[in-house]
């Protein structure tokens, strides 16, 4: 199986490397407009060798996409132009309802498997690639419905290399979802570190006082603006609502903190609190 990734960054080179390492893939191929990167994918045995898109396409059995969701909408687009009739197309976006009306009508359509894995780290680039980064994570496809149910079956084995736990779901139930559990937790973590940038303008006093607590809720705000601008684009509705719950909560709390109201806060983090255990049935959810 010769396996393309556009894209060799953290999402698309680990994949790489598992593929590669566990046996779906006999040849890895990248494509990336960066070219230091790709010599360092090659380098760092992320891929097996760099190529132009054209030639790519040309001899890949399966093509996966892993760049901002943006360039992924338009890109899908002249890959299906050109891809041969075997070949089969995927792409890592989070988000998925424009990507896939962007193809809805397209004459290779069914050559296309949606697919977003729910993984990831702050870093970006060759480098950043991991071994193992999806086992036991989530890997949705969209709209299988459009999909060849041959090319479904092909990405659901990877996904099984990949180590990952297979979900379904429509393009607009995806984004209303990732939405509040994906896409606003990046929001308020870029927020939180603006906040505490501005107000703390001695850079000395955060790495004095900060705790693991805080670098850990500010962990996401390192993630690049190239990735997350296009996402926080294109699901704008979707967030925007997100945002609106996550607001009048933020000022309910603010209002028993002004008030002293220590009965209300104390109701509010025991509701919160509530979280330890769906975490807890998601990690040991086989």
């Amino acid at each position: 199986m010769i396996v393309t990734i556009v894209g060799v960054g953290l999402i698309g080179g680990s994949i790489a490397l598992d593929l590669k390492s566990r046996g779906f893939a006999t040849h890895v191929i990248g494509v990336d407009t960066d070219k230091q990167n790709g010599s360092e994918a090659v380098a760092l045995g992320v891929i097996d060798e760099m190529m132009e898109l054209d030639k790519a396409i040309a001899v890949s059995d399966i093509i996966i996409i892993s760049i901002p969701v943006k360039a992924t909408t338009e890109l899908l687009q002249l890959i299906l132009d050109r891809v041969r009739p075997t070949t089969i197309v995927t792409d890592v976006g989070s988000t998925k309802k424009d990507i896939c009306l962007a193809v809805k009508k397209h004459k290779n359509r069914s050559q296309y498997v949606a697919f977003h894995p729910i993984a990831g780290t702050e870093n970006s680039g060759a480098k950043a690639a991991l071994n193992n980064l999806f086992d036991g994570k989530i890997g949705i496809i969209c709209e299988r419905s459009r999909s060849n149910p041959k090319a479904v079956k092909i990405i659901e084995k990877m996904l099984k290399t990949l180590n990952m736990k297979l979900l379904s779901m429509e393009a607009d139930s995806h984004d209303i979802h990732v939405a509040y559990v994906s896409h606003m937790p990046h929001v308020i973590s870029y927020v939180l570190a603006e906040t505490v940038l501005e107000v703390e303008k001695s850079t000395a006093t955060i790495f004095n006082l900060a705790g693991s607590g805080f670098a850990s809720t500010v962990r996401l705000a390192k993630s690049p603006a190239s990735m997350w601008v296009p996402i926080f684009e294109q699901n704008s509705k979707h967030i925007s609502k997100a945002l609106d719950v996550y607001i009048k909560n933020l000022k309910r709390f603010k209002n028993s903190i002004d008030k002293k109201d220590g009965a209300t806060m104390q109701q509010d983090i025991t509701s919160a609190n509530r979280i330890r255990k769906v975490l807890e049935r998601i990690q040991t959810k086989p």
